[in-house]
């Protein structure tokens, strides 16, 4: 186990299965938000995966999200910018893989970690995966994962989320709301449905899944910029008085 997380991909049998972890609840840290957008970036461009999977190691949680002690370490703003673009390059390369992205969520989301799920174009989760965009809560805001967000669940499931920043939301409630298309009782259920639908992904004809990937995010392709000027924003705010009391609180519970 490494200490300072990982993230790994594996191809066998048409389906890559990119798979990330971090000892704090799966919470990620600018270097490993980079290598994860790299590594979904390669499964889309290997021949050999038809299909992408996106999972986390662990059962309690999917992603807790960006990681809270680099998020305290921010002093300037293009410091900021950079920590809140690394979820933009992980939704981007999501949103621009050529083929379909499977969201394994085996536990909790936390702000950018539901991002991650809402990027997916096939998220199935299990009954314990509640969700929580918690930024507003110390005094920011889901930018960045927004539209991502918003574009899966619709704006009043996401302004609901938004504001109330530290409130969780049951699985049920995700499902209902289009961010999970399924729900299951136990982790070895929830994998028998991934690995079903990728099976089937993986003998589906590519070009057919390619043309659909794009017509499913037609209208983002101003998303490179917009999520980059979206993360500018949560740049400014992390170094606002406010915000800095807001995490100090935060941390001291």
């Amino acid at each position: 186990m490494d200490l300072n997380g990982q993230v790994t991909t594996t191809v066998a049998n048409g389906i890559a299965r990119v798979t990330f972890f971090h000892p704090q609840s799966n919470s990620l840290p600018g270097n490993l938000l980079r290598k994860l957008a790299e590594e979904i970036t390669a499964a889309g461009n290997n021949p050999e995966a038809k299909v992408i999977i996106l999972q986390s190691e662990g059962e309690k949680a999917f992603c807790a999200g960006a990681s809270f002690d680099e998020l305290i370490s921010i002093k300037d703003l293009a410091t900021g910018k950079t920590f809140f673009s690394g979820f933009a390059g992980v939704i981007n390369a999501m949103r621009k893989a050529p083929k379909f992205v499977i969201a394994r969520v085996q536990g909790k989301a936390v702000g950018g970690g539901v991002g991650l799920a809402c990027a997916a174009d096939y998220t199935i989760g299990t009954e314990s995966a509640s969700v929580k965009l918690s930024e507003l809560a110390v005094g920011i805001g889901p930018f960045v994962v927004g539209p991502a967000v918003e574009r899966k669940i619709g704006t009043s499931a996401f302004t609901n989320l938004a504001i109330n920043a530290s409130e969780w939301r049951d699985a049920q409630w995700a499902k209902q709301h289009g961010l999970y298309t399924d729900i299951y009782s136990s982790v070895s259920e929830l994998d028998a449905a991934v690995n079903a639908l990728a099976e089937r992904l993986a003998s589906s004809n590519p070009e057919a899944m390619m043309m659909l990937k794009k017509i499913f995010w037609q209208g983002t392709d101003h998303w490179d910029t917009l999520l980059t000027e979206r993360a500018e924003m949560s740049g400014k705010l992390v170094l606002s008085d406010f915000t800095v009391n807001a995490i100090n609180k935060f941390k001291a519970k």
